[in-house]
């Protein structure tokens, strides 16, 4: 199978309830890690698994808003399949008018390496518009940090 195939499936939401939700995803790679569709850059810390299945959950407490994520991914290595376990806590709050900070924490398992990859991102955000936020922070990796910009458009209408 190549390209990328993404299902996610989301339930009530509540503010003070968790919102659980289930994604799956497979990529374009082959048996060989050769890439389809995918692009063939590898995934920071840990790597570029096959298929992947994430469970998460996210609710907003007290002003805070957080998600958790427990990742199941299946990476290769020549002929050699193996499952990767991770877990993510993000949590942001707004601190003044269109502003907010962000920090997360990440583990994954190195199931070739018989370890573990951790990191962790700080970022401050800006809502624009409300269909418009910029962002910019810096996160660690295992082996170095790094920082990034970026933003997010909300399409002003559906396209399907």
């Amino acid at each position: 199978m190549q390209g990328e195939c993404k299902l996610g499936i989301a339930r009530a939401e509540s503010d003070s309830i968790p919102t659980p939700t289930d994604l799956a995803f497979r990529s374009g790679r082959d048996e060989n890690q050769n890439p389809g569709y995918d692009g063939g850059a590898p995934e920071l810390d840990f790597g570029s698994p096959r298929n992947s299945s994430v469970f998460y959950a996210s609710a907003d407490v007290k002003g805070f808003h957080y998600d958790a994520n427990v990742v199941f991914n299946e990476v290769i290595q020549s002929s050699v399949h193996r499952l990767q376990f991770g877990q993510t806590l993000s949590i942001s709050h707004p601190i003044v008018k269109g502003f907010a900070v962000s920090g997360e924490i990440r583990r994954f398992t190195q199931p070739f390496l018989r370890g573990n990859a951790v990191g962790n991102l700080w970022a401050i955000s800006y809502t624009a518009k409300r269909n418009l936020v910029f962002d910019a922070g810096f996160e660690s990796t295992s082996t170095h940090w790094e920082g990034f910009a970026g933003l997010t458009y909300l399409l002003p209408h559906r396209l399907w």
